[in-house]
């Protein structure tokens, strides 16, 4: 494989990686926490619970590191061969999901484990306190920062790769 098209690959990578967690981090702000925020106690404990579990998947997590280490690889491939322009918009994607990143670990990663731990709630008393427990609004908050970091991350990936093309053009 030529530099040419590792560059490509990468940073192409980088953009659909990118673009598939900011997809889950928006629906999850748009529709799924809303809908959850709609329901009864034992339904939301219930339902996150499940779809907590189901999220930690191998797909999911390939994914999630991938937008991570692509982008950080694209600006470092990109310092030389002509695409020089790519590095800061490449690095300004890796910068903003690392916090994107970080705030998952510190943040969404406790709560959910948390709420997991807590177990199956066996009465309407158990699943309110389970909710309660959980700090509902300060995990949707820093979602709604996941989504924008992530979102504004995908787009300087989307405009490294309009800059990759021009550069190698004809």
């Amino acid at each position: 494989m030529s530099g040419r098209a590792l560059q490509l690959t990468v940073v192409f990578g980088a953009t659909a990686s990118m673009g598939l967690m900011a997809g889950v981090f928006g629906i999850y702000a748009l529709a799924v926490m809303r809908g959850l925020g709609r329901t009864d106690d034992q339904t939301f404990v219930r339902a996150f619970q499940s779809m907590d579990r189901a999220i930690i998947n191998p797909l999911f997590m390939l994914t999630f590191f991938a937008a991570l280490v692509l982008s950080g690889a694209a600006a470092l491939l990109h310092r030389s061969g002509g695409a020089e322009s790519v590095v800061p918009w490449a690095a300004s994607a890796f910068v903003l999901y690392l916090g994107t990143v970080v705030i998952t670990m510190a943040i969404h990663v406790p709560l959910n484990d948390a709420l997991k731990a807590a177990g199956e709630p066996r009465t309407l008393l158990d699943a309110s306190a389970m909710r309660d427990a959980f700090h509902e609004t300060r995990w949707v908050v820093w979602n709604i920062v996941r989504a924008g970091l992530t979102t504004t991350a995908f787009g300087c990936l989307a405009w490294a790769l309009v800059l990759f093309g021009r550069s190698t053009a004809v």
